[in-house]
């Protein structure tokens, strides 16, 4: 089985001051990690144009894909192209800035271009409560809110990604509902680190 044949992966963030860094193993039953990590993800903090790059080794001297946007200006609605290092564009996330007033939404788009899924913020009440508590100085960032997003395909639940309360952020991705794998793990894997990344929460 290849690194990103698997259904499940944990994503946690690596705490360090000039870059967000993450690291992505698969997980077997709950989370049980099914071998050792498959990527490790790099984001340098105050780039101009937003690049996300996940490489195969800690090492960082093989790269796997990118995450690049389009535009230098993220407006919250930004487009971001996911990039194989072999296969070319392989996908693309799209935050959708209207939806995602009250509820954050993104959609993902095939190597075509085809909308294939939308991955949505799972309760619009602890969203807003989210947004709300955000606004206070100082308090926003200590209040655990849940940030769980569902997986649609088709309109159907396929998946889910939920956040672990830790120290440090941390998200399991379960895509068992997609047993034909209509979603790239590549670009699923990308969304989810996306998801905490690429946009104001």
């Amino acid at each position: 089985m290849g690194p990103f044949d698997h259904d499940r992966y944990l994503v946690d963030q690596l705490v360090r001051p000039i870059a967000n860094l993450y690291r992505v193993t698969p997980l077997a039953a709950g989370e049980t990690p099914a071998g050792g990590p498959i990527a490790y993800v790099r984001q340098k903090k105050l780039a101009v144009k937003e690049r996300v790059n996940f490489f195969a080794d800690e090492a960082e001297t093989q790269e796997l894909f990118h995450v690049q946007a389009r535009t230098w200006l993220d407006t919250g609605g930004s487009r971001y192209d996911v990039v194989d290092a072999h296969d070319g564009t392989i996908g693309t996330l799209h935050h959708v800035l209207r939806k995602s007033l009250l509820r954050t939404t993104w959609t993902v788009a095939n190597a075509e271009g085809e909308e294939i899924a939308i991955a949505r913020e799972r309760s619009q009440a602890m969203a807003i409560a989210r947004r709300a508590i955000d606004f206070v100085p100082d308090v926003g960032g200590l209040i655990p809110i849940p940030y769980n997003f569902d997986i649609l395909v088709g309109g159907e639940i396929v998946g889910t990604m939920n956040r672990k309360f830790q120290l440090r952020d941390r998200y399991v991705l379960d895509l068992s509902g997609d047993p034909d794998r209509k979603l790239d793990r590549r670009v699923a894997v990308a969304l989810a680190v996306g998801l905490d990344t690429l946009q104001n929460r």
